[in-house]
């Protein structure tokens, strides 16, 4: 038997974003869904899915928005407008090998959201990971605040397939959602044919969404959000998912 975990990132990215998540969960196989807690519609976000079973997470987001922290505290991590760095910047100091992020400023903001989650959602959340950055120190950050609150962390890379939630092993499918003639379920069924574990739980993350004019100002991601949100309610994909065997789980299933 395959295990699939199906997760949406970036709850609170932006309103329409919010609403393709909630589409994706109500009417689609999204059984896991991150959250963005620093950014201005993560409370609508959640209001959404109020009333359904989803496995909602921190998606902890330090390259978009205003920080939870004081900016003052944590001056690796932001611009000199108060703004946290974009992923570009993080992304073009990996490749000369420089880590932007320093660690005690991370715990700062790392913990800051998780007080915020905990604030917009009356709970801890059931997983706990970061938006996307290549930074080992922001790693080092969430497995700090991880210990000293008790939270499952999903202690992943994004740079590599195999990581480790609560301690157990997991296994990330391959993500084409930046290409360029991305088809979600080609890719889905690749990734389960070519690439899949049996002896762990798999995820395959998704980033579900409708387009607003927010998302179209400060995201390279746009038009394959829609293909996504498409994919994750279809028929067809829910239909080959049984007929390969493949059994969806949540976050909260792997103990």
């Amino acid at each position: 038997m395959i295990e699939l975990i199906l997760r949406a990132d970036d709850i609170g990215y932006s309103e329409a974003i919010n609403y393709g998540i909630a589409k994706t969960v109500k009417d689609g196989l999204i059984g896991s869904a991150g959250l963005m807690c620093n950014m201005p519609y993560a409370a609508q976000g959640v209001e959404l899915l109020n009333g359904t079973d989803v496995c909602l997470g921190q998606h902890t987001n330090v390259c978009l928005g205003t920080p939870c922290a004081d900016p003052s505290l944590i001056p690796s991590l932001v611009q000199a407008d108060g703004q946290f760095k974009s992923s570009r910047r993080y992304r073009e100091a990996y490749k000369q090998g420089m880590d932007l992020i320093k660690v005690d400023e991370a715990v700062i903001e790392v913990e800051a959201q998780y007080i915020r989650f905990k604030a917009l959602t009356g709970k801890k959340p059931e997983y706990f990971e970061a938006h996307a950055i290549a930074s080992e120190n922001l790693q080092k950050a969430l497995r700090i605040v991880a210990n000293r609150y008790d939270l499952p962390l999903n202690d992943m890379n994004p740079m590599v397939e195999n990581g480790l939630f609560k301690g157990h092993p997991i296994h990330a499918l391959p993500m084409q959602s930046m290409e360029e003639k991305y088809d979600p379920l080609t890719c889905l069924k690749n990734g389960i044919l070519n690439h899949v574990r049996t002896d762990m739980p798999n995820v395959f993350v998704c980033h579900p969404g409708w387009l607003d004019q927010y998302l179209l100002n400060h995201s390279s991601l746009t038009i394959n959000r829609t293909k996504e949100v498409d994919m994750l309610c279809s028929t067809e994909t829910k239909q080959w998912l049984e007929k390969n065997n493949v059994r969806l789980i949540k976050y909260r299933d792997i103990v």
